[in-house]
């Protein structure tokens, strides 16, 4: 079977010179932003060390390494490590929000100087993601570049280009290697919210080789983090659960406007915390119910696969900016879907990919989160073409 390539939109020259000036001005954006993160010990003076997020990711991994796996979730302990770390006061809005499985997988990190783990950080999570699109098609190139996720996961020193690399490179693995398929998908395992869709897919798809690869590598992930960190570090996140819940949810007043969920978007239309989880539990169990019969009837893989990611982005109630990575592969598939590349699926495409881009300025304008509507065209031609896939095609022809 012959990889999709993504068809032309317009004027094809034309939007490689946008695609590159843009590449161009993110990137010298970026390493501005490193360059001015250096003013104040590994600080902007502002409270934001070089590698923003990333502090965390270390600063665990770090901790946990030299046997200080306790200070992980006491919040003044470890607060008081990242200020040493960087030399410089840094703002009491980074914490670690993950569960101790995270540690395992960003314990290589810790073993080499901050500023270096960043750079390895940051470049090969892009080169992973990268590969995996290479998967999904042979036109990845300029697609893991430009699309606007990368620029902000990269700005803010985060893990969407891993997730992306996980779950979009194991639903492409997984016809024919699902055993590693698996594998990757137990890797996502650190952000378990990312990935409620994969167990709906692999039970409906009866791939149960896959399944067991993936429950397989959770269970090794978590002996690793008790031999890492002990049962302490798990009832410590335990017990910091509710409290992660409110402020990054009920009361995310520092974050909310990056958070593009339907549970965010209700919740800012002034329902109320019940409501906005009642609406939240509906786009779930919609979305669940897709990818289900999506694979339960061995729908198209674009479509198939493209109904998983879509559903990780409706399911979940905590869903941010530089998460929206993993849209470069619902361009991708839907793509695939419709040759003639219609105004629909061009819509669709721009929606995913301008999210990251656009929630947080208009969130910030209006008090409102627009999130899940830049979605749902992604979402109404992704069931069009499992649910009428007779209808989808001739659509895509005509």
């Amino acid at each position: 079977m012959n990889k999709p390539t993504l068809p032309v939109l317009g004027d094809a020259a034309l939007l490689r010179r946008v695609a590159h000036v843009w590449i161009a001005l993110a990137g010298a954006f970026c390493l501005f932003d490193l360059w001015r993160k250096t003013s104040v010990g590994l600080t902007g003076g502002d409270g934001r060390p070089i590698g923003d997020d990333f502090v965390n990711y270390f600063s665990g991994a770090y901790l946990a390494l030299h046997q200080r796996a306790a200070e992980i979730y006491h919040w003044p302990a470890y607060h008081a490590f990242q200020e040493a770390l960087v030399g410089a006061a840094v703002s009491p809005n980074y914490n670690y929000s993950y569960p101790p499985l995270a540690l395992v997988l960003t314990l290589p990190f810790a073993v080499i100087p901050y500023v270096p783990a960043l750079g390895v950080w940051l470049a090969g999570g892009w080169y992973a993601f990268y590969r995996a699109l290479r998967l999904a098609t042979p036109n990845a190139l300029l697609l893991a570049l430009a699309a606007p996720a990368v620029f902000v996961n990269t700005y803010c020193g985060q893990n969407g280009v891993w997730t992306a690399a996980f779950l979009g490179g194991g639903l492409c693995l997984l016809p024919r290697r699902p055993v590693i398929a698996g594998v990757l998908f137990g890797l996502q395992a650190y952000k378990p919210h990312l990935a409620l869709m994969i167990p709906v897919a692999l039970m409906a798809g009866r791939q149960w080789r896959a399944f067991v690869a993936a429950a397989v590598t959770v269970a090794v992930l978590l002996a690793l983090s008790l031999a890492l960190a002990g049962w302490d570090s798990w009832r410590a996140f335990l017990d910091l659960a509710p409290l992660l819940r409110k402020v990054t949810l009920e009361d995310a007043d520092a974050v909310w406007h990056r958070n593009v969920s339907v549970f965010m978007a209700a919740s800012r239309l002034g329902l109320g915390l019940s409501a906005a989880y009642a609406a939240q539990m509906a786009a779930a169990l919609l979305a669940a119910a897709l990818v289900a019969y999506a694979w339960f009837k061995d729908a198209p893989a674009p479509a198939r696969n493209a109904a998983v990611l879509i559903g990780v982005l409706l399911a979940t109630p905590y869903l941010q900016d530089y998460d929206l990575v993993l849209g470069a592969f619902v361009v991708v598939w839907l793509a695939a879907l419709d040759s003639e590349w219609k105004p629909t699926t061009q819509i669709a495409c721009a929606s995913i990919l301008l999210l990251p881009l656009l929630a947080s300025p208009l969130a910030k304008l209006t008090g409102l989160a627009f999130g899940p509507l830049f979605i749902l065209p992604a979402l109404f031609l992704t069931a069009q073409a499992i649910l009428t896939p007779r209808a989808a095609a001739a659509a895509a022809r005509a």
